[in-house]
């Protein structure tokens, strides 16, 4: 396995540990929530950012590259 995919391979790892244990903290949060509690809605955003860390590291990226070595000229870069 390439050294970058096996760095890729123990980001989800650790994300999904920060995503279990952010669930565990919002689990065993104290009730009632209020809408201004500010450590709730810290642990909220910091879920949302791991979830959108995961869906960057499985998304597939389309990287365009261009056929010509300047735009408008006729002579192809390959």
């Amino acid at each position: 396995m390439n050294n970058y995919s096996e760095c890729l391979d123990i980001a989800r790892q650790e994300l999904k540990l920060a995503q279990a244990a952010l669930r565990q903290d919002m689990a065993d949060y104290p009730t009632p929530i209020a809408g201004c509690d500010e450590q709730f809605n810290h642990l909220l955003d910091q879920s949302q950012r791991v979830r959108n860390a995961l869906a960057a590291l499985e998304a597939s990226h389309f990287v365009p590259t261009p056929r010509k070595l300047e735009t408008g000229e006729g002579i192809e870069s390959r």
